[in-house]
């Protein structure tokens, strides 16, 4: 008898949400590349549900459990994305403005060799994987994601850090003609380039991705296109949107919102259920797409894969 391990990171089926979405996306792949091509009936139900055709080669989550997901249009309809807006349902409206042709990442700091790589390299060098995870904001709200990506890991062991690197640092592009907030000046909401970072065991964590597309196919401009950092045991502020600049470091960065609000945002950014935010209580959580709240896990759901990068810190003080 064959017995299937499941990794510990894929997630229950009851935990995740709009089972409909998936049960269609099975029902399309069952009918083939062939069937696909020639069916007008699948166009249709593409084009009803809003899913873009597949454009990514990638390794599928086998999702042995049936998992299922939210759908397509909640997550690229629901964005906290400053540089456009601070209104959610409008930044897919507004981010065509991001020019993502020859979109470059600049490589700095404490590493072999600084570089400028080109987003075509990395798809190249990186095959993909799809990864389904709970993606939990800091507001309360939460949705599952069929991200595709590679370990970030994966790029920082070709980009070769020295020994001294501690952290490694993002930056968001900076570009007053496609961000419309950058352009605000001192009126913008919040100082730009956005700015996260990671500790170098967080980083290198198998959970810890860069993700590049959803859905099976590349990742939409409101979502963060071309390549976004995902970090699903941490809030989703922590998952820096369209990289530009990578940086190895060794003292800890000053991230955006730690810089806006010391008080409310820590460089952690764990997600805990016991460790209210000022503004918003992080005991439960809304799915979107669902009435009513639930449970928040700690770590959302990661606890055994990532507690012990946190063991002996007093997790109610270094949020």
């Amino acid at each position: 008898m064959k017995y299937i391990k499941t990794k510990q990171w894929q997630i229950k089926e009851s935990e995740v949400t709009s089972k409909t979405l998936f049960n269609k996306r099975r029902d399309f792949i069952k009918l083939g590349a062939a069937s696909l091509v020639s069916s007008g009936a699948i166009f249709e139900l593409l084009a009803k549900d809003k899913i873009p055709l597949a454009n990514l080669q990638y390794k599928k989550d086998k999702n042995e459990n049936n998992l299922t997901l939210n759908s397509y249009e909640q997550i690229t309809s629901h964005n906290n994305f400053y540089e456009f807006t601070t209104n959610q349902s409008k930044v897919k409206d507004m981010a065509h403005t991001l020019d993502i042709s020859n979109w470059k990442i600049k490589v700095d700091g404490l590493v072999e060799k600084p570089m400028v790589i080109d987003f075509e390299t990395i798809m190249k060098k990186f095959p993909l994987e799809e990864r389904i995870y709970r993606f939990r904001c800091v507001e309360g709200w939460a949705m599952v994601v069929p991200w595709i990506g590679f370990e970030l890991s994966k790029l920082i062991k070709y980009l070769k850090p020295l020994s001294s690197a501690k952290y490694i640092k993002f930056e968001t592009l900076y570009d007053e003609k496609m961000f419309p907030d950058q352009a605000r000046g001192i009126l913008s909401t919040i100082s730009y380039p956005y700015v996260e970072a990671l500790r170098m065991d967080e980083a290198m964590n198998e959970l810890t991705i860069l993700a590049v597309g959803l859905y099976g196919s590349s990742m939409p401009k409101q979502n963060g296109a071309p390549i976004r950092l995902i970090v699903p045991w941490k809030y989703g502020f922590k998952s820096i949107k369209s990289i530009s600049k990578i940086s190895f470091v060794d003292k800890q960065p000053l991230n955006s919102w730690q810089k806006e609000n010391k008080n409310e945002y820590g460089f952690y950014a764990n997600v805990n259920p016991y460790v209210d935010h000022p503004r918003w209580s992080q005991s439960k959580e809304r799915v979107l797409g669902k009435f009513f709240k639930q449970r928040t896990l700690m770590f959302n759901g990661y606890e055994k894969q990532v507690a012990s990068l946190y063991k002996g810190m007093d997790l109610t003080k270094d949020f």
